[in-house]
């Protein structure tokens, strides 16, 4: 007991220093960042023809009845500040821009924000229009704007690396408030991707325990009952041949339960990796089946804040061997010269 005591403060001081020191995760929240500007770009593209249906002043779900409902509900809407349908058209059009920006990591911090307010003016102008699969993706983008999601693959990852081999000087000291802005941003970061780890999980896990209660998801029938709801069948010929198979549709009901209760469980050993894997084919059916592809999207982007950045990090040079194979079958057939010796090659930036 005596030396297990002095390990928890110990602990606990390594904790606030990777809390406090570093952000972590900056790859994910790159790809959080990348999926969810792109995804609503693509989503108001699609939705462009019928933009003047679901938010314009055309809608059926008016902008009187919009403002009756923020009264009740305290949401708020940019597209409700004027009837005047150049002006929607103006929204929609810098709504575009911003998800494209945002996409590209430009200028992260202040278009974040503006992200964070155009997906929460468009799903609460129209919050009865939509099918609900932007509900994810208005709390996502409330959780980026306290994170760091510019510092990789990004335009301003870009320009800071410019800079830096331009000037190729030495960092001055760090100033009092410089660590405070530096500690105070991995802070908000760390937190950030914290809230949406456990948004994730949350949602998960409740969804889980919400199927297990229900008598069809207990006999391996629910599904049955999914692919025959004329709502959510895009291709009824598909649903009807999935359905014929009563067997693996009872073994899908389960296994859907058993890995949503034990996602939140799994997130610290190897066993996740298979975990998502089954999550992504679950979501990809979900799209295809029940013609859900922005919110199937949505979840599988939200997964891989569960992925580490040793992971991303290693998808450049895993594809690096294969587009060098020509050269080294090519030295392989042509041996040195005698006269020239072997030089081990140097390690360069990326290999690091």
């Amino acid at each position: 007991m005596e030396t297990e005591q002095p390990r928890a403060p110990h602990r606990i001081v390594a904790l606030l220093t990777v809390l406090t020191e570093q952000p972590v995760s900056l790859y994910a929240a790159a790809v959080l960042r990348i999926g969810y500007g792109l995804l609503y770009l693509v989503f108001l593209l699609r939705e462009f023809p019928h933009r003047d249906e679901i938010w314009g002043p055309g809608s059926p779900w008016t902008p009187e009845l919009a403002r009756q409902l923020f009264d009740q509900t305290g949401w708020a809407s940019i597209l409700t500040l004027s009837d005047s349908r150049a002006y929607f058209e103006t929204c929609y059009v810098l709504a575009v821009i911003t998800s494209a920006l945002f996409m590209l990591g430009w200028r992260t911090r202040a278009v974040s924000a503006l992200f964070a307010v155009v997906v929460a003016s468009f799903h609460a102008r129209a919050i009865l229009m939509t099918d609900g699969g932007d509900n994810l993706v208005l709390l996502m983008a409330s959780y980026l704007v306290f994170t760091a999601c510019g510092r990789r693959w990004s335009l301003d990852a870009r320009r800071t690396r410019r800079r830096a081999a331009t000037t190729k000087t030495t960092s001055p000291p760090t100033s009092g408030l410089r660590y405070t802005h530096r500690t105070l941003t991995a802070v908000l970061h760390n937190c950030a991707m914290f809230v949406i780890a456990a948004q994730v999980c949350f949602l998960y896990g409740s969804a889980g325990l919400y199927k297990v209660q229900g008598a069809t998801w207990a006999n391996g029938t629910a599904l049955h009952y999914v692919l025959n709801l004329d709502l959510f069948r895009p291709w009824p010929e598909l649903s009807l041949m999935v359905d014929q198979h009563e067997v693996l549709i009872s073994i899908a009901c389960y296994l859907t339960v058993l890995l949503q209760v034990a996602f939140p469980f799994v997130l610290f050993g190897r066993l996740k990796y298979p975990v998502l894997t089954l999550l992504l084919g679950m979501h990809a059916s979900i799209a295809v089946l029940m013609g859900l592809p922005l919110f199937s999207a949505a979840m599988i982007i939200a997964d891989a804040t569960f992925l580490p950045d040793r992971f991303y990090q290693s998808l450049p040079r895993r594809r690096r061997p294969t587009s060098r194979q020509p050269d080294a079958r090519s030295k392989a057939e042509d041996p040195p010269r005698a006269e020239q010796p072997l030089v081990p090659p140097q390690p360069t930036a990326s290999h690091l």
